[in-house]
């Protein structure tokens, strides 16, 4: 059974504590660029893409379309166009592998 509330959950807490950590990061390493305000938090966005990988559609699109656009429009308020959401997509890929790493390492041990 899937469910939105505690997948959010679980990717917020996640976020909370390594956001700090990867500015902090980057600021030390001077990779920091000028960073515009999104409508949705690291969080939210992590949590639409992994939502998108636990259910049956086939792509995102019709996906962000018909099920978050429409379903979950009360749960992610801020929601921008499709297209946006897009460019955000690669702002997330280091923050998901770390996440996604970590929650292999609590399968496996």
């Amino acid at each position: 059974m899937f469910s939105l509330d505690a997948l959010f959950c679980h990717v917020d807490d996640f976020c909370k504590t390594f956001e700090a950590q990867w500015h902090r990061k980057l600021l030390d390493h001077g990779g920091i660029k000028r960073v515009r305000a999104k409508s949705l938090c690291l969080s939210e966005i992590m949590t639409i893409i992994i939502a998108f990988h636990q259910n049956h559609y086939r792509n995102f699109k019709n996906f962000y379309l018909n099920q978050v656009k429409q379903q979950w429009s009360s749960a992610f308020p801020g929601l921008p166009s499709y297209q946006r959401f897009i460019e955000w997509i690669p702002s997330t890929l280091i923050p998901l592998c770390v996440y996604l790493r970590g929650c292999l390492k609590s399968d496996e041990g």
